[in-house]
């Protein structure tokens, strides 16, 4: 029986890094003896989290292109040179039967490697307007997965496959895990919980927000989780408290935070909406305006005209953000309206549709 080897690429957020764990667990499932090797960039938080879920992985030096910092692009040409030939070395040793790929520029090289190379490739597209490195990839490409209808615009038609996105198994069936929430964050009983959620890499705008409506949270008595980001730990955490605020760089066990949520307040990067989708928590997205397309914007706009969401761009936030969010809290029929839209849009079986599209390319 021929031995299957699989390289997942793809980093830079948690919105790349999670899907790809979930895709590597899922062909785990099927494929126990499966052996894989990730592909991610140096200095990423790819090459924490990726061990921590108990796969291997290879750092490419390797960066994106800064598209408004022209100085920061000097040594871009030479990194990519140097990472496509990496990626040669790193495919001839591991001799892969598939690569996939999962966004983020970490991925470029080694699936670039890997159709030259004639080794079948799948691109996994979590958003509704794709990033440079997958729509140059999708010309070479087998198969891409996508969570958007009419993204045939931006990639060859016969090669999409309408998937959705993985998301991680442990965050299904949450309402089972909210005794086991309660006691792992430590909460006194009698407050809502207002989950704040920055984005992996943290969000400045959202943590500013915050910070200048503690007291507004306090008088509402709302307790808060807030995930403020690696960068901006050392700046917020003189709020955490035992009893009401927890002030957290990452979260580790995101099923428990949404378990215990209340309210969540997010970016809407493609992977968190559809992890809220099926957590199906009242939320207010707040988009970064700072991404490629506007897409945040567009995955936000999308939920809310479907009454799932709510909306508040952060030009907005300081004018009417305790207005909508007193409203939010008020009204259970609010609250009741946005949950019930939110699971509707929800797509659990996404990674086993993923699994079967790499099982087809491992078959032929």
């Amino acid at each position: 029986m021929r031995e299957n080897k699989v390289i997942i690429s793809g980093g830079g957020t948690g919105g790349h890094i999670f899907p790809a764990i979930s895709i590597a667990n899922g062909l785990k499932e099927i494929f126990p003896e499966m052996k894989f090797l990730f592909v991610g960039a140096k200095g990423k938080m790819e090459m924490e989290k990726v061990p921590e879920a108990g796969f291997s992985i290879i750092g490419l030096w390797i960066s994106g292109f800064q598209r408004h910092k022209i100085l920061k692009n000097i040594l871009f040409p030479l990194k990519l040179l140097v990472s496509i030939f990496y990626s040669f070395f790193i495919i001839n040793k591991f001799k892969p039967n598939a690569v996939i790929g999962t966004g983020g520029f970490a991925s470029g090289p080694i699936l670039f490697v890997a159709s030259l190379l004639k080794i079948p490739t799948l691109i996994q597209e979590q958003n509704s307007f794709p990033g440079l490195t997958n729509k140059f990839l999708s010309k070479r490409a087998n198969t891409i997965c996508v969570a958007y209808d009419g993204l045939s615009r931006f990639f060859p038609r016969h090669k999409i496959r309408l998937t959705g996105n993985p998301v991680r198994k442990d965050i299904l069936n949450i309402e089972e895990k909210l005794l086991e929430a309660k006691d792992y964050f430590k909460f006194k009983k009698g407050k809502k919980t207002l989950l704040v959620l920055g984005g992996s890499l943290g969000s400045r705008r959202i943590n500013e927000l915050i910070e200048a409506k503690l007291v507004f949270f306090k008088k509402n008595d709302i307790r808060l989780i807030w995930q403020c980001g690696q960068l901006y730990l050392d700046e917020y955490v003189k709020y955490n408290s035992s009893s009401d605020i927890k002030v957290v760089s990452f979260i580790d066990r995101m099923d428990y935070a949404y378990a215990i949520a209340d309210f969540i307040i997010s970016r809407s990067g493609a992977s968190a909406v559809s992890e809220l989708c099926v957590v199906g928590k009242p939320v207010i997205f707040i988009p970064s305006p700072n991404v490629a397309e506007n897409h945040q914007t567009k995955n936000a706009d999308a939920i809310s005209k479907k009454g799932a969401a709510l909306l508040i761009s952060e030009d907005l936030l300081d004018e009417i953000f305790e207005n909508e969010f007193t409203k939010l809290l008020s009204s259970q029929k609010i609250q009741n309206k946005l949950q019930a839209n939110l699971k509707k849009m929800a797509r659990t079986s996404a990674t086993e549709l993923i699994v079967e599209e790499i099982t087809k390319l491992l078959d032929s």
